[in-house]
């Protein structure tokens, strides 16, 4: 019998997962999937989590049931390239596998800052969206709330919070002149003045060097604010971080044209953890996971895999509140009601899938 794992059942290893499937599994080959949850979480959606607009449960996918997979919920604690298995928290025996596909995502990186692990929020999981959830949600009128950091994760995640909450002040540090520094002008000029326009404080040029409790510190200015939440970049999970696989220079793991490590053919890398020239996005990693589940499906049948075509993404959508948004489609820049609607459509396509 051929053991397949998949560690982590984000948008790479569920796409990949679909794919095996409609490939038709092997009668021989188990297929073993590693996650901390019980269900599959819509990262893109968090930001609606922690300012309150969504429930919990409009953000989880049920894993799909089939006979020849099974489920291991709980931590992984190890990583065991060398004997080819994977150790989990409060399970004596380890899984082991043949084949390995590692799709455990990113987390947020502090670059160096200290306290800012401890002392802001986030929102990389569905476990800390739901504890940012409550400091925002728990909030007495007219808090100050801080988002450090105005990429995509930021502007979403203010500007869902104003208008879940019109009551709190609210301020988001960019490190650079404009926010979303990724887009086109355009887009970051209409998104500037929404925050205008909606009372959101935006310091440009920032440069967080310390967080305590209800302060940071911000080019040398001490700030209070009752919350802060932390959006300023992401790195791969410490757990691929610690694997002694070549890396790039964002600590991802190199791979070749099939996602496989080039030392070890038989683990296969996605979304976050594998080096890529796209930027990271559930796009990148969906698609990377359905390529992944062809290879795989003609590997575990004998047969030579075909080299994956080249990725064609569509374009990055962002919201601002529920009836606005922005984004770039097919490489033009489009703002407004269309890029809202837009990112509503991929959702549900996301749950009905």
């Amino acid at each position: 019998m051929k053991k397949v794992v998949l560690i982590g059942g984000g948008y790479g290893g569920m796409n990949a997962l679909h794919q095996l499937m409609d490939n038709e599994i092997p009668r021989d080959v188990q297929i073993t999937v590693i996650d901390r949850n019980p269900y599959h979480s819509l990262k893109t959606e968090f930001y609606a989590v922690t300012a309150g607009t969504k429930a919990d449960k409009e953000v989880r996918i049920d894993f799909p049931i089939h006979e020849q997979i099974n489920y291991e919920f709980g931590e992984i604690l190890e990583i065991d390239t060398e004997n080819e298995r994977i150790r989990i928290r409060e399970k004596e025996v380890p899984v082991e596998y043949d084949y390995l596909l590692i799709g455990l995502g990113c987390e947020d990186n502090y670059h160096g800052v200290q306290g800012a692990m401890e002392y802001t929020e986030s929102v990389q999981t569905i476990t800390k969206a739901r504890r940012a959830s409550f400091k925002v949600n728990n909030s007495s009128a007219y808090s100050q709330v801080s988002v450090v950091g105005a990429g995509l994760s930021g502007i979403e995640v203010a500007s869902e919070i104003r208008e879940s909450r019109p009551d709190l002040n609210i301020r988001l540090l960019d490190r650079g002149a404009s926010v979303l520094s990724a887009f086109d002008e355009k887009v970051q000029s209409y998104v500037e003045d929404w925050f205008q326009k909606n009372d959101v404080e935006i310091l440009h040029h920032s440069n967080v060097e310390l967080v305590a409790e209800g302060i940071f510190y911000n080019n040398g200015e001490g700030i209070d604010s009752d919350v802060i939440i932390w959006t300023a970049g992401v790195r791969p999970n410490y757990l691929v971080r610690s694997l002694p696989f070549e890396k790039d220079r964002q600590e991802k793991i190199i791979v070749n044209d099939f996602y496989q490590v080039p030392s070890h053919p038989h683990v296969y890398v996605v979304g976050d953890c594998a080096s890529s020239t796209y930027s990271p996005s559930a796009q990148l990693a969906g698609v990377q996971g359905e390529q992944i589940g062809d290879v795989l499906a003609d590997v575990l049948k004998g047969k030579e895999p075909r080299k994956p075509n080249a990725i064609k993404l569509k374009g990055q959508l962002g919201s601002l509140g529920k009836s606005d948004g922005f984004g770039n489609m097919y490489r033009q820049p489009v703002t407004g009601l269309l890029p809202r609607l837009a990112k509503s459509g991929v959702l549900w396509l996301n749950k009905r899938h």
